[in-house]
């Protein structure tokens, strides 16, 4: 048992961690900096000098309550974290990197644009960039609306895990109109057609009459960073304009990487 506590692996030697869980929380949240700061199991454990497997445990933990997410290539803050009086930090890096880019795609659509996250089973709004239509667009910036009744959510709800999707959606559904989705069978259905469009989502009247909007979710190697979509009326010809809306959302991820701090992805 000696042994095994004063390996290196586990712990830095003659530096024994917290006795308490909530010091050890603590250490373990601090590991990230940042909003959009990725870190592996093993980059917590060495920077709270935490034993692997209590590092791990922990982040579990704080996976399931929604404190911590689990990406492709290791854990990063939750929704539940960012949204303790720092959503607004926490996005100016998605807004920033994204707004010149909404802009040119209202310029080439001449519709309204949209940029939002997924927080549980809403869309939040993070911007709003109008087109001949804004004023029939009850959006607004820092509103939100179910997820599922828009393009936006259903385009980030089809990357989560059918799992997620299920306890997320264990309450029932708001239906906002007639054709707004109403029983978890039925999105599911919807989420398997907006995977196999490549994440190509659309909505006509699910949210709003008269209303419909085409978008994609914003994706990186760690997960999905949120949403862009185009919105019109009823009539607007939304299969035309996906490939630009696809476009912008590639642009808006690889600007967002790119401006990320390298030395976030260190491993001292």
């Amino acid at each position: 048992m000696t042994s095994l506590l004063s390996s290196s692996t586990d712990t830095t030697v003659g530096q024994l961690p917290p006795p308490s869980m909530a010091e050890r929380i603590t250490l373990i949240m601090e590991v990230f900096d940042r909003p959009h700061t990725v870190r592996t199991l093993e980059q917590v454990a060495l920077r709270t000098h935490l034993p692997r497997s209590t590092a791990y445990r922990i982040l579990e933990q704080l996976t399931r309550l929604r404190w911590v997410d689990r990406t492709a290539t290791g854990y990063r803050l939750g929704q539940r974290s960012l949204s303790l009086g720092g959503r607004e930090i926490g996005h100016s890096a998605l807004r920033a990197a994204a707004a010149p880019v909404l802009h040119d795609l209202a310029l080439h659509t001449n519709l309204v644009v949209h940029l939002a996250v997924l927080d549980g089973t809403e869309v939040y709004y993070l911007d709003k960039i109008g087109g001949r239509s804004v004023g029939e667009v009850p959006s607004r910036v820092g509103g939100r609306a179910p997820a599922h009744c828009t393009a936006l959510g259903k385009a980030m709800l089809a990357w989560l895990e059918p799992e997620r999707v299920d306890l997320e959606y264990a309450h029932g559904f708001i239906r906002r109109t007639p054709r707004s989705i109403g029983d978890l069978e039925t999105l599911h259905c919807e989420l398997r057609r907006v995977r196999a469009r490549n994440g190509l989502a659309f909505e006509r009247g699910e949210c709003v009459s008269r209303i419909a909007c085409v978008g994609t979710a914003l994706r990186s190697p760690d997960g999905q960073m949120g949403a862009i979509s185009v919105v019109g009326d009823a009539q607007t010809a939304l299969e035309r304009v996906a490939p630009l809306v696809i476009k912008a959302a590639n642009v808006i991820a690889d600007g967002l990487l790119a401006a990320v701090d390298p030395a976030e992805s260190d491993t001292r």
